[in-house]
């Protein structure tokens, strides 16, 4: 969205910006000190106001967590009719996600509001990093080990919720999925000294992994039987309940991306499927990846290598 204009004159301080595609903004205000800014909202993707609102504030802190940071403020973006429907289901949202916040130690300034008939509603979120240990998506090097911390999925079970065809279970996984915040893998990256990180989420894995190799100048092999999937979410794939950002996040990464012939087909709809509050990628030199995997299953026991990175050749990405 932001590619058409012009470029700013350079300020030496602006240390990440959108050039990149990276998940937020990073601004040095001293040596030691740098501001992580972001901002995210989005329609609902759950019956229960509470849960929408609690998951649309950890997808928007999440993005802090992807470059190493720790938040700090938010400011609430909400969109919500005057007429039509209860203002009681606009505080649940609120309330869902002031706990959010609340837990995580962020503190919530302010925000706007619009009337408008499509409800949204999320976070700008302000956070502090070190400036010397920024993870980003240039980061990744080849040999680097690819690791995803969260399983894939949450765009067709969304679907499935909206279609009343998703089960309970599956509904129960995907949202305990989602809750599951950040801020172990940003923990873990500072720990590890992880270089090259992003979040998984609409642009879908093979989106933002893209957007790495691509950042990175590396070509990702992605090896998809390794790829974790939410319980039911391939189910749902096959019976055909993608969401609209399949076709476009195909668009999105073009004919920069080989998939093998024999690959089953709803596999890879889950690849392009868009991610709410979805895991952190991670790129990390191979000697240190066995120990990064197993502080990261403390929190997220579905973390997993999924690939590797190589020098880069005619494609960014390669799934096999």
């Amino acid at each position: 969205m932001l590619s058409g204009l012009e470029k700013q004159p350079n300020d030496p301080n602006l240390l990440v910006g959108f050039d990149k595609a990276d998940d937020a903004g990073v601004y040095r205000l001293r040596d030691d000190l740098a501001m992580v800014q972001t901002l995210d909202f989005f329609t609902p993707i759950v019956d229960d106001p509470f849960d929408y609102g609690r998951i649309a504030a950890l997808n928007s802190i999440n993005d802090v967590w992807a470059m190493g940071g720790t938040p700090v403020t938010a400011m609430a973006i909400t969109c919500f009719p005057k007429k039509g429907v209860d203002f009681s289901i606009l505080k649940e949202i609120m309330r869902g996600g002031l706990s959010v916040l609340t837990e995580n130690k962020v503190a919530l300034v302010g925000g706007h509001s619009v009337d408008n008939e499509q409800i949204m509603f999320g976070y700008s979120v302000t956070g502090l990093i070190d400036p010397n240990h920024i993870a980003t998506n240039s980061g990744a090097k080849p040999g680097d080990v690819i690791i995803l911390t969260k399983p894939i999925g949450t765009g067709v079970i969304s679907t499935g919720i909206k279609r009343a065809q998703a089960s309970s279970e599956v509904i129960a996984e995907s949202i305990a999925t989602m809750m599951t915040p950040g801020k172990y893998a940003a923990e873990a990256i500072q720990k590890f000294d992880v270089k090259a990180a992003t979040d998984v989420t609409g642009f879908a894995l093979l989106g933002h992994a893209w957007e790495m190799a691509c950042a990175s100048n590396v070509t990702i092999e992605i090896d998809s039987a390794r790829v974790p999937l939410i319980n039911g979410a391939l189910e749902l794939a096959a019976a055909g309940l993608m969401t609209g950002a399949d076709k476009t996040n195909r668009e999105y990464v073009g004919r920069d991306v080989e998939i093998a012939d024999d690959l089953d087909q709803n596999l890879v709809k889950l690849l392009f499927d868009p991610q709410t509050a979805g895991g952190l990628l991670l790129a990390i030199k191979e000697e240190k990846a066995d120990d990064l995997l197993i502080d990261l299953r403390r929190h997220y026991p579905h973390a997993e290598v999924i690939g590797r990175a190589k020098g880069r050749d005619a494609k960014a990405i390669v799934i096999t």
